[in-house]
């Protein structure tokens, strides 16, 4: 039996958990028509065969036809969801998981134009700023109908083998009625008292509770501080929290303290990189020492010694581990091994959580493998046949094609022409907020060094290095250097200056800056940041009708709060289209998509961000060596099979390339180009 407090069970009401992690309620957006099927059950079950302890489900399943999904949620309202419960919570149990799920009506955090095109309903009449949809205020027989609504729900659950539920309220339907800034309705359930403002959830759980019997478990996800004026604040969640317990019907709180109705206050509920680690916990803890209730709690603790902390100190019961687990499903398996350094760590790059909130599918940053549990394997298996694989470019690409082919037993040689590994995530790192980055490298370049993986460091590899290791297959992993050939611009290229120059500080920012963005990704906003850090006087331009797109929402809130702090200005619907000198600055003309506008400014520097171009030199000069000639079968490497092209009988190798050596992309892409590709060497 360990000592490891994170390792000891806890006991909620008549349910063992078997240790004190759990992943808290999130919608990785992959139920099909509202049905959470293979790859749903798939991802959580892989959770729990890493050995999480609970695992809430669904972020959150929606009880009423009124309440469209906005986050492709679990649609707990149709019966038919029950045999695909019933298989969930069977997966979860199989490994020795306790299984419940999140139940909620989304109230104004939802439209009228999904689903059945109803409108959405809300207990005052103001949109939610983040889906800027206007709310019907609800009526009397409406909050009679989603009651009976949540009751339905809860009994479904039930009836699909689920351990208990938690109800959603913060941000949503019950929310909207607990908190004073977002209650306006008259009668017995306005904003006048607590009382009054509790009554709609207390109902609910009520009548949840008389469905359900004593024995099935049933809590609440609750903001117990809004952290703004007229809100609720610390004493009111505290009364809150008292009156759940004194209900007798509430076995455990899960806390929340913000609010979540914008993007900057969402990134203030779940920090990402750059921000403090576990803002919330001690405030958790508050809450727990006052009630004495089961408190469960996430809020970035992204790694195993805060955990640890949280339970040792006495602040919760149950930690959560959610974004943590999203890039490594076997955290509690690796701890319970002694092997707590191979954990992949989180990097708080919140490139998972920020796809959901822009409509996507949540994948990690750096494990390609979330979400594809049914193509992608988490644990790399063992090859047949050792092979010698050379890789070239030691950015995140590369070395995750090092990583999986050592793995698989294969002898791995990478050149790498800098002398630190990373490309253009050592880039990224170089900024404060962004240095946690540096872990998707630190990370595999130890996965590396424990598997005899060698590195050539300070090597510009041409065709003969690469021959001379004899190797079977070749990979081109060398990314590429940043594009200032403008779609529609003329002029003297040689006077733009890179977003990698900025953030690199091979070019200092000059008094006035232009930043041109056409691609909206990190480096346009890293590198204004850069100049208005230096004190330069930033405009941040773009032709797109929004800047920054592929930032994302959460990860762009720091970018414009450090930005309008040094009074950078952002441009929308103008294109840079031509740069010449004028004396000693330089004079852009600037156009538009709209209209023709056509204008000149004139500015110290023109910073561009327009993607890169592949360094894909070698790899042209390798394909007529290589027995592929460079193909890829398109139809295998999806399905998981090995690439067996012969097109050159006479080639010594097969040869690929991927990453940015093949087109600008991200990080993720290139891990996952190298995932799927090597997984089958």
């Amino acid at each position: 039996m360990s000592n490891d407090p994170l390792l000891q069970p806890y006991r909620l009401k008549h349910l063992t958990l078997r240790n004190r992690i759990m992943t808290t309620s999130h919608e990785p957006a992959y139920p099909e028509e509202g049905m959470p099927k293979e790859r749903y059950i798939a991802y959580h079950a892989e959770r729990a065969k890493g050995g999480v302890a609970l695992a809430m489900t669904a972020g959150s399943a929606v009880v009423s036809r009124d309440s469209p999904p906005a986050f492709n949620n679990v649609l707990a309202w149709k019966d038919e969801v029950v045999p695909w419960i019933r298989r969930l919570t069977d997966a979860l149990h199989e490994h020795g998981c306790a299984a419940m799920i999140q139940l909620t009506h989304l109230g104004r955090r939802t439209g009228w134009s999904r689903g059945d095109w109803l409108p959405s309903v809300a207990p005052g009449p103001h949109y939610e700023p983040a889906h800027r949809f206007f709310p019907k205020v609800l009526e009397e027989w409406d909050i009679a109908r989603i009651v009976g609504d949540f009751a339905d729900a809860a009994e479904r659950m039930q009836a699909g083998g689920m351990d208990g539920i938690e109800l959603e309220a913060y941000g949503h339907l019950i929310d909207n009625f607990w908190s004073p800034l977002t209650n306006a309705l008259d009668g017995p359930y306005g904003p006048q008292t607590l009382e009054s403002r509790m009554k709609f959830g207390l109902e609910v759980i009520d009548v949840i509770r008389k469905r359900v019997g004593n024995d099935f478990i049933v809590g609440v996800r609750f903001t117990a501080d809004e952290n703004a004026p007229g809100g609720i604040d610390p004493q009111m969640g505290l009364a809150m929290a008292e009156r759940l317990k004194a209900t007798g019907q509430v076995d455990f709180l899960n806390v929340i303290r913000g609010r979540i109705h914008t993007d900057p206050a969402l990134t203030g509920v779940i920090p990402l990189q750059g921000m403090k680690s576990a803002p919330h916990l001690d405030f958790a803890g508050a809450v727990r020492a006052a009630t004495g209730l089961p408190t469960f709690h996430a809020a970035r603790i992204p790694d195993v010694a805060t955990a640890r902390h949280a339970v040792t100190a006495g602040l919760l019961d149950m930690v959560g581990m959610t974004r943590a687990h999203i890039a490594e499903p076997h955290i509690v398996r690796k701890i319970m091994a002694g092997r707590e350094d191979d954990i992949r760590p989180c990097v708080g790059a919140n490139y998972c959580l920020d796809r959901i909130y822009e409509g996507g599918e949540a994948l990690c940053m750096h494990n390609a493998a979330t979400g594809r549990e049914l193509t992608m394997p988490h644990e790399i298996p063992a090859a047949e046949t050792r092979r010698r694989v050379v890789i070239v470019g030691a950015g995140p690409g590369g070395l995750e094609a090092a990583r999986v082919a050592a793995e698989r037993g294969h002898a791995v040689t990478v050149f790498e022409a800098a002398g630190d590994p990373g490309g253009q995530v050592r880039l990224a790192a170089r900024s404060e907020r962004r240095r946690e980055m540096i872990s998707i490298i630190d990370w595999r370049m130890a996965q590396c060094a424990a598997r005899d993986v060698t590195f050539r460091f300070n090597t510009w590899a041409e065709t003969d290095d690469v021959a001379s290791e004899n190797p079977d297959v070749v990979i081109v992993a060398t990314g590429g250097l940043p594009n200032t050939e403008l779609f529609e611009t003329a002029g003297e290229n040689d006077l733009l200056t890179t977003t990698w120059d900025l953030i690199a500080g091979d070019v200092k920012p000059a008094k006035s800056v232009l930043l041109y963005d056409e691609s909206g990704d990190h480096p346009g906003l890293q590198a204004a940041q850069v100049a208005a850090e230096a004190g330069a006087a930033v405009e941040v331009m773009t032709p797109h009708r929004s800047f920054a797109p592929d930032i994302m929402g959460m990860n762009l809130a720091p970018y414009v709060d450090a930005l309008q702090a040094k009074g950078a200005t952002f441009t929308v619907a103008q294109r840079l289209l031509g740069v010449a000198r004028a004396g000693n600055r330089l004079r852009a003309t600037v156009g538009s998509d709209y209209g023709g506008m056509r204008r000149e400014i004139e500015v110290d520097q023109v910073v561009v961000n327009y993607g890169t171009r592949p360094l894909d030199e070698l790899y042209f000069a390798l394909r007529p060596l290589s027995t592929n000639l460079g193909e890829v079968d398109y139809e295998a490497l999806i399905a998981g099979r090995p690439q067996e092209v012969r097109r050159n009988p006479e080639g010594a190798f097969q040869l690929f390339r991927i990453g940015d050596a093949v087109a600008p992309r991200n990080t993720h892409a290139a891990i996952y180009d190298a995932l799927r590709l090597v997984k089958d060497l």
